[in-house]
């Protein structure tokens, strides 16, 4: 079960931003081919003043990262990447304008459907893709 968080800028409209956190999830349950209910993302909005882009990015950047069980390959990682580019690129953010970071992790570092840690729990999913 990924856990995400989508930082962007103040400035967008109600709609963008369901668009954004949409077009994250679907490309991440698409690419590492996971069930729709799993998804947990959320949207972190700043002021300008509050974070320090890297030099020549736009107001319209967008970081993503992405804490998720160990065990994706490197062609899936790669895949994953290209898909959210692809995804916020048809949004209108530019390829330049987007940082993906994934944070892998042990299965039990994880506690899920009622605190069981998720090596013991049937995903329902591979998570070796």
């Amino acid at each position: 079960m990924p856990v995400t968080l989508v930082s962007i800028l103040k400035g967008r409209s109600s709609g963008e931003k369901r668009a954004l956190m949409a077009a994250v999830q679907g490309a991440i349950a698409d690419t590492l081919k996971l069930p729709p209910q799993d998804r947990n993302l959320r949207l972190s909005v700043h002021d300008a003043e509050e974070w320090l882009l890297p030099e020549g990015k736009s107001d319209r950047y967008v970081l993503v990262e992405i804490a998720l069980f160990a065990g994706r390959t490197p062609e899936t990682k790669g895949g994953l990447y290209a898909a959210i580019v692809a995804a916020l690129e048809g949004l209108g953010v530019d390829r330049g304008d987007v940082f993906i970071r994934v944070i892998e992790q042990p299965r039990e570092n994880f506690g899920i459907r009622g605190g069981q840690r998720a090596d013991l729990v049937q995903l329902g999913y591979e998570v070796k893709v």
